[in-house]
């Protein structure tokens, strides 16, 4: 099993920026993909982005690039989402996710495919 507890939200103005954290513990070496996930009420779950453990490479979604940065602690078992800019759009609930098999590049942001989920940390912008 794996445990995995996001901190760092909390509200900011317009432009303002935020860095989440995801605390991974547990039976984490066989994970391959870990990734934030981001759900605004009424609407559904999006992938944000999403960091391939095993060659490190990195996906973004198009709403977030450029604005997002998503890394990895490998010694601390830690994930990071530094977010800039942020806009009233990005308000949501945060999750970070993990999995620990392989996933096609069209299966990467699909919420489904993750099976192991924290609690979430929620991300307030106000205009």
């Amino acid at each position: 099993q794996v445990q995995l507890v996001e901190s760092g939200g909390g509200s900011v103005q317009a432009g303002g920026s935020l860095r989440l954290s995801c605390a991974a513990s547990g039976h984490t070496n066989p994970l391959s993909y870990m990734a934030w996930f981001r759900q605004a009420p009424g609407k559904e779950r999006e992938g944000v982005a999403i960091f391939a453990l095993r060659g490190g490479d990195i996906f973004y979604a198009d709403s977030v690039k450029g604005r997002f940065t998503i890394s990895r602690d490998r010694a601390k078992n830690m994930l990071y989402l530094q977010l800039e800019n942020l806009n009233p759009e990005d308000t949501a609930m945060y999750y970070c996710a993990a999995a620990d098999w392989r996933l096609p590049r069209d299966g990467l942001f699909t919420g489904r495919n993750y099976g192991y989920w924290g609690q979430g940390t929620l991300v307030t912008v106000s205009s």
